[in-house]
């Protein structure tokens, strides 16, 4: 008798087996018994073994799949990612499909129903539209594909339709294969030496693993180089995957990509119904698209012939998942490509340390790009001391008057302050109370225009008392400035200037970031204000002054990495001023303008920051000269989660000997968050196979305790926050 060995979507470190009285073959769904209910499971393994008697197994109830689900490659990836991370198989496995395929859907192609352009619809003015602006924004989206980010409701669609502006079409579930009528579109840009040599020996070596670091300043032209790679992909009939930090960024991406290649590009994202990233899902599978553009998710989607991955902003902590299955995205593309045998290209203008150290050991090839593209030079920089400065909302005297010159000259100003809301603090002028979140011990941020105090940690909210709770005084301040704050002073300051605020209270709905975006390109006299969304990747040509209005706080932080992503988001920042022939500048305020990483910063640049802080981490055997997990745990009464990691503690003490430093337990850096007292356990060692056996020792041992049960516990393997 057959066992089938099933990876279920639950969090325990086990398979469930079944009798196998069905033809089925590993990597297959199944609907199988599980307890009163039936559940849909992945068969993972398939012998006559089995630890239970096997007469008392159930049997499977139906198999789901004609054929594995999964590719080969993003199977291997699934199954060793379970193990490194140490996560369920089951959840995993889960995880890497889409909600629909959770739920049993088979994994067959519909027919797709789309939207596109008439030839009126092409030429047609949009202001010709003015009096219906729904229809003149729904047009413009769909000129700019961006029209997946807005609801529009169908009416509007309808309404383009008679106009003749617009058509639906049918996507039959086969067509013609788009490498048939493949051809990429010259492009009058000339690529100077830095990018002609990156594309050439990436073209070289484009038919087997290779890791490649594209480290380019800030404007010089990664993207192009990225184009004219793929240029060589895909002609061989390849498919290729582009990670992205964030899908804020693909509106400007997609449209390079469209206007160069004659080929089919899919984008996942949040917007997609469950239906559409399906559809998206099964398309790359079976080669019928040609890109796939999306965040880390979109990692796991199975590739009929993949041939290229490139992952742009490798620095960025986006790629890092945080709740959940504590994966990282750069760390596990790159197994994907040696597992597949193609290149990577990971770009940035500010590598992460662990990266760069990897390219130092030659584990990477590092390619570079000194030089901005085209004319455009670099910004200038300055440090603006803000010590005995009277400041209005953030903002002093000599940066009023840069921007007002700035302005003059019909130029646009962009303004960095990594905090939204009105105020971080609410506190009664009379007692000193402080409006606080319940849930999580940290204040609220006041939010003026939606006229509420939101946590900014577990996303809770609350109306503005009148009172004061604890004395009854109705003298209640805001304490502290944020973005929306900023707006407001700007507004009085300016006010015949345009003024757009680009952070995640006013982005939240689809399609708003991409209108902000295209009134920004329009050109003329502008500010623009932002936390870090403005910061990654967004061209703006007409910015010619940049503002890092208040970073003081970044320059003192328990946590090691945290000078790391300064210096990464302050060379981001500085990086939108003068992009092409208009010359640049960047303002940079301070309390501390003799502070040593600013120093090195302005005066040298990035690449010498990270020689001397690689140097640190050497001598403190802090990463990547070392390898750490993180055990974290969480209770309400603050009694279990303490003993938990205790335990593990000293079990580890006892029963462990191979130089592993421990940390802890402690309390993690925000002590409670939605309800929950938060405790950690630091495990740190120099060899990472070690620790990876420590790891596998622990939770064999682990989920027998008593103490398990009564707290939520987790593995951050290569925790990037601590």
């Amino acid at each position: 008798m057959l066992i089938a060995h099933v990876a279920l979507p639950v969090p325990i470190h086990q398979l469930f087996d079944y009798q196998l009285v069905v033809p089925a073959e590993i990597g297959m769904r199944v609907r199988v018994p599980f307890g009163k209910r039936q559940a849909i499971g992945i068969i993972v393994k398939i012998d006559q073994q089995s630890d239970l008697n096997i007469n008392n197994l159930k049997s499977i109830i139906d198999v789901v799949d004609q054929t594995p689900l999964f590719t080969d490659s993003i199977w291997k990836l699934l199954n060793w990612a379970a193990s490194y991370y140490h996560y369920p198989l089951g959840e995993v496995l889960f995880h890497a499909m889409p909600i629909l395929l959770r739920q049993g859907r088979q994994a067959t192609k519909d027919e797709v129903k789309q939207w596109q352009l008439t030839k009126l619809g092409h030429e047609i003015d949009l202001n010709s539209l003015s009096r219906a602006p729904k229809q003149k924004l729904l047009l413009s989206s769909l000129r700019n594909n961006t029209d997946h980010q807005i609801d529009f409701n169908k009416t509007i669609y309808c309404e383009l339709q008679k106009k003749h502006l617009i058509e639906q079409i049918v996507e039959p579930s086969d067509i013609n294969q788009w490498q048939n009528d493949f051809s990429a579109n010259t492009t009058s840009i000339k690529l100077n030496d830095q990018q002609s040599y990156a594309v050439t020996t990436l073209n070289k070596q484009n038919n087997h693993f290779g890791v490649f670091l594209l480290e380019g300043i800030t404007g010089s032209g990664k993207t192009e180089v990225y184009l004219n790679i793929l240029t060589d992909i895909l002609s061989k009939g390849k498919q290729v995957l582009v990670l992205v930090p964030e899908i804020s960024l693909t509106p400007q991406t997609i449209k390079r990509f469209k206007q160069r290649f004659n080929a089919p590009i899919d984008i996942l994202h949040s917007g997609l119904t469950e239906k559409q990233r399906l559809a998206v899902w099964l398309r790359s599978k079976n080669g019928d698209n040609a890109i796939i553009v999306g965040t880390r998710s979109a990692l796991f989607t199975p590739f009929k012939n993949l041939g290229m991955i490139i992952i742009d902003e490798e620095h960025d902590s986006s790629y890092k998942q945080q709740e959940g299955w504590r994966y990282h995205a750069r760390d596990l593309a790159i197994t994907l490509a040696k597992i597949a045998n193609i290149p990577i290209l990971l770009g940035s203008a500010t590598p992460s340390l662990e990266t760069l150290n990897n390219a130092q050991n030659n584990k990477y090839q590092l390619l570079q790009l000194t030089e901005r593209a085209g004319s455009a030079t670099l910004a200038k920089q300055s440090i603006l001391d803000l010590r005995g400065l009277v400041l209005t909302a953030g903002l002093s005297y000599p940066l009023i008057e840069q921007i007002r010159k700035h302005l003059s000259n019909n130029n646009q100003v962009m303004l960095f302050l990594n905090r939204r809301g009105f105020s971080p603090l609410l506190i009664c002028h009379d007692c000193g109370w402080i409006a606080e979140c319940p849930r999580c011990d940290r204040p609220y941020t006041y939010h003026q225009k939606q006229q509420k105090l939101s946590c900014h940690h577990c996303d809770s909210s609350r109306i503005i008392p009148t009172q004061c709770p604890k004395c009854g005084s109705s003298h209640l301040i805001p304490i502290g400035f944020g973005t929306e704050q900023l707006e407001k002073q700007l507004e009085i300051l300016f006010p015949n200037i345009q003024i757009s605020r680009i952070d995640r209270d006013t982005v939240s709905k689809k399609g708003v970031l991409d209108d902000y975006l295209q009134k920004i390109q329009q050109g003329g006299a502008h500010i623009l204000v932002g936390t870090q969304i403005l910061a990654k990747g967004h061209h703006f040509p007409d910015v010619t002054l940049v503002g890092i209005v208040d970073v003081d706080g970044a320059l003192f932080s328990s946590d090691f990495r945290a000078t790391e992503r300064f210096a990464q988001i302050y060379t981001q920042v500085s990086g939108r001023a003068g992009r092409e022939t208009k010359a640049g500048e960047v303002i940079l305020q301070t309390y501390h303008p003799d502070h040593p990483l600013l120093k090195i910063l302005l005066t040298k640049g990035y690449q010498e920051f990270a020689k001397v802080t690689l140097q640190e981490r050497r001598q403190t055997q802090l990463p990547p000269f070392s390898y750490q997990a993180l055990i974290r745990a969480a209770d309400r009464n603050n009694q279990y989660a303490p003993m938990f990691l205790q335990h593990i503690h000293d079990w580890l003490k006892k029963n462990v000997n191979h130089n592993l430093w421990q940390v802890g337990p402690t309390q993690a850096i925000q002590p409670k968050k939605a309800g929950y007292n938060r405790w950690q356990l630091l495990l740190q060692h120099s060899n990472r196979q070690i620790l990876q056996h420590i790891l596998d020792q622990l939770l064999t041992n682990i989920e027998k305790w008593v103490e398990t049960s009564k707290v939520r516990w987790s593995i951050d393997v290569d925790p990037i926050d601590l």
